[in-house]
């Protein structure tokens, strides 16, 4: 029996981890959140390794309010950085494999082609900076690790743009959406799997890797296909950026090519409208 450590045990997609995982065979899968395991605390990894002899590590903690980022530095680094780097040489101590979730944002949205894992980074803000910062200190501690950065995270648990949408759509009769960023909404169940599968095949194709569901839309784009997969009634109008300003800047494209991963594990990758309707229905 394998100990597979997962934190950010409260979040979407541990929670999709959980959903897809509960069938898997000689496997223990440990989900901890903050109140049992603060993994900005170096010395409390270490005892809890040592405790429950963890051979894989999925750290899906992480400090994602973009925009609080822009003044919560301290705190985002803390768990964005350090955590992944005391996580990640944690699991070089004990022999273990290592999962870090990373994310579009290290790139600045400056291309107009999909971002390959070679591409240069440039993140915008804070929260891209220190997911930048949590991948190199993830890569400097050991070699046993997979980084996937993915894209626009929704599933049917926890917050997010989905039902953020479907709740909004329910309280007003119209709605305007910005339709000057690009990128892919990606399913959490979809990226769980992918993780799962990583995990049960015990893969040694280490290195960083794109995944989003395939296709390209603007928030505008999702939101559409939410209103129109879930039968809510409401007037949806594209708005640009300027008209919705936030404290971090966001990248205008962040379509990222799923190339590498797609030949290095074998796998395919639903469109996110196949997996937006799936989601809907199921709920």
């Amino acid at each position: 029996m394998r100990n597979i450590l997962v934190t950010g045990g409260h979040g979407q997609l541990a929670a999709c981890i959980k959903d897809i995982a509960k069938d898997v065979q000689d496997h223990h899968f440990i989900y901890v959140d903050v109140d049992e395991l603060d993994i900005t605390q170096s010395e409390a990894i270490t005892a809890f390794f040592e405790a429950k002899n963890i051979a894989f590590c999925v750290n899906c903690a992480a400090y994602t309010a973009v925009d609080r980022a822009e003044t919560d530095k301290e705190i985002a680094e803390r768990v964005n950085v350090l955590g992944a780097k005391y996580l990640a040489e944690a699991c070089k101590a004990h022999s273990a494999k290592f999962i870090q979730i990373s994310t579009d944002f290290v790139f600045d949205g400056g291309q107009s082609s999909p971002y390959t894992e070679e591409d240069g980074t440039n993140p915008l803000g804070v929260y891209g900076s220190t997911k930048l910062a949590g991948e190199r200190a993830t890569a400097s501690a050991l070699k046993e690790h997979f980084i996937l950065r993915t894209s626009w995270l929704y599933s049917e648990h926890g917050n997010n743009f989905l039902k953020t949408m479907l709740r909004l759509g329910a309280e007003r009769e119209s709605l305007g959406v910005v339709c000057d960023q690009i990128g892919t909404p990606t399913y959490a169940g979809d990226l769980a799997k992918l993780i799962v599968k990583i995990i049960v095949g015990d893969s040694q194709a280490y290195g960083t890797y794109h995944y989003s569901n395939e296709g390209v839309a603007s928030w505008y784009d999702f939101a559409k296909a939410i209103f129109d997969e879930s039968a809510t009634l409401v007037k949806l109008a594209p708005i640009r950026s300027e008209a919705y300003p936030t404290p971090a800047k966001r990248p205008a494209f962040s379509v990222m090519d799923k190339s590498k991963i797609k030949e290095a594990l074998h796998i395919e990758i639903p469109h996110w409208r196949d997996s937006l309707a799936g989601m809907i229905k199921k709920v």
